[in-house]
């Protein structure tokens, strides 16, 4: 006989996610993964040697129903940036670069979610989310445990993950109009060489190649527009995937690549726009405004799931400065077009100088939202990291979820045993045959 609970698998993924101290990451395979690519021993030294905590050896636990939670938020937001009167209402505070109006969808937006007691939050979308590749190199050297009634959430095997990552780029060309075959991409970064990503730039500059797409690696400064096109050197350049974190290409070492992109003489992605529409952090607060989501026409059902799902968020206004400081505790300060951790602040960790200085730029205030953890084995000490969700989507389909692994205010890559961590679905359903809620349960693991 099966049992169907939400609840069960709610409970057993906090259960393993406490007790399971498996070691998930198998670094032989990882290595054999890594040495088989170009530049394999290079690649190896950077992932492994040069970012000791850029992958985590543990997986994280989610249950099913959380994760579907999860898909009906970011399709209820989906539904919200599709209508005319919200894309009016944001893009008429986004800058200019993003009021052009392109084809292209943008590549791997990443939707960060926390999991608290009552279910998942959602914290943020970013336009231009690290970390794809990196999470299919780990399902490549997933360890599974035989006892465990889990599975590791990947849709499909790894070759059908790189095609769909490789169709959407060729999707992405298509929409622009274009019908030959897109031949040349630049992955572009201001000083790429010296980014933390670094090593995700190779591995996509190889699943380019692999399909007969070259690929090169550059900063802003090395494009050049001329004769109607965008070059790099002597290549003509058909796709810019874009890693840039000035999102509007505002910067002077950008005015090239915003020619071209504004001429349309080369597909962006992301684009401008994309950023606008779905990661200025100024649109969390509209999307958590029951008022204002009534006056652009969403409907009830996806208010209310809106409402439920997205941690609350208010911009910051001098004329409010009062209240936030009594409610600080409560809140996490985030710069409006801000990206990552950089410049963001828990409202518990503020002091009142740095306090004033967000009160004369573009903020928004969320309410703090704890993130879950994962304890894991390190040496003989039993440690506990904090923990987020980051869901990879086109075209508002999940592409693949990971994990990020951390201690500290925010998401980082300076922790020992965090880093991204692969994802393992605990189901609703399961075979009382297999006890797993005995007193020892935790040894499925």
């Amino acid at each position: 006989m099966t049992v169907f609970d939400n609840h069960l698998g709610l409970q057993r993924a906090e259960q393993l996610n406490q007790d399971c101290h498996c070691v998930s990451l198998n670094r032989q395979q990882l290595r054999k993964e890594l040495l088989a690519q170009p530049d394999g021993e290079v690649l190896y030294q950077m992932v492994v040697e040069d970012r000791p905590h850029f992958i985590s050896d543990v997986a994280v636990f989610v249950a099913e129903s959380s994760l579907q939670k999860q898909r009906d938020i970011i399709a209820a937001i989906e539904r919200v940036i599709a209508m005319p009167t919200y894309q009016q209402r944001v893009l008429a505070y986004a800058p200019k670069s993003a009021r052009f109006h392109p084809k292209a969808r943008g590549v791997f937006l990443g939707y960060d979610f926390h999991l608290d007691e009552s279910g998942p939050r959602l914290i943020e979308i970013n336009s231009n989310a690290g970390g794809a590749l990196i999470n299919l190199l780990l399902s490549k050297a997933h360890n599974t445990c035989d006892n465990c009634p889990c599975q590791l959430n990947f849709p499909s095997s790894t070759s059908t993950v790189e095609q769909t990552f490789i169709n959407m780029f060729q999707a992405e060309w298509r929409l622009e109009g274009h019908l030959q075959a897109l031949r040349t991409i630049a992955i572009v970064d201001e000083q790429p060489q010296q980014q933390y990503m670094l090593p995700e730039f190779l591995l996509f500059q190889n699943l380019f190649a692999k399909h007969q797409i070259n690929a090169v690696i550059c900063d802003p400064a090395e494009l050049t527009y001329r004769e109607g096109k965008l070059w790099h050197g002597e290549t003509v350049i058909d796709l810019v995937y874009n890693r840039l974190t000035d999102f509007a290409l505002e910067q002077p070492q950008q005015q090239t690549l915003l020619d071209a992109y504004l001429a349309g003489a080369v597909t962006v992605t992301p684009h401008p726009q994309n950023h606008a529409l779905y990661a200025d952090k100024r649109n969390l607060a509209l999307l958590t405004d029951p008022e204002a989501l009534q006056a652009i026409g969403v409907d009830t059902a996806t208010q209310a799931i809106l409402l439920d799902g997205i941690a609350k968020t208010i911009l910051v206004n001098q004329d409010d400065a009062e209240s936030l400081w009594q409610q600080r505790k409560q809140l996490f300060f985030k710069p409006a077009k801000g990206y990552g951790s950089k410049a963001a602040y828990r409202g518990d960790k503020l002091t009142k100088r740095v306090f004033n200085e967000i009160l004369q730029k573009d903020y928004v205030a969320q309410t703090l939202v704890q993130p879950s953890e994962r304890q894991l084995q390190l040496g003989n000490q039993a440690i506990e990291l904090k923990l987020d969700l980051r869901n990879y989507v086109y075209h508002g389909q999940i592409q693949s979820t990971c994990a990020r692994l951390y201690q500290g205010q925010t998401t980082n890559f300076r922790t020992p045993g965090g880093g991204f961590a692969q994802v393992i679905v605990v189901p609703e359903t399961i075979e009382p045959t297999k006890a797993m809620f005995t007193e020892n349960s935790h040894k499925f693991c």
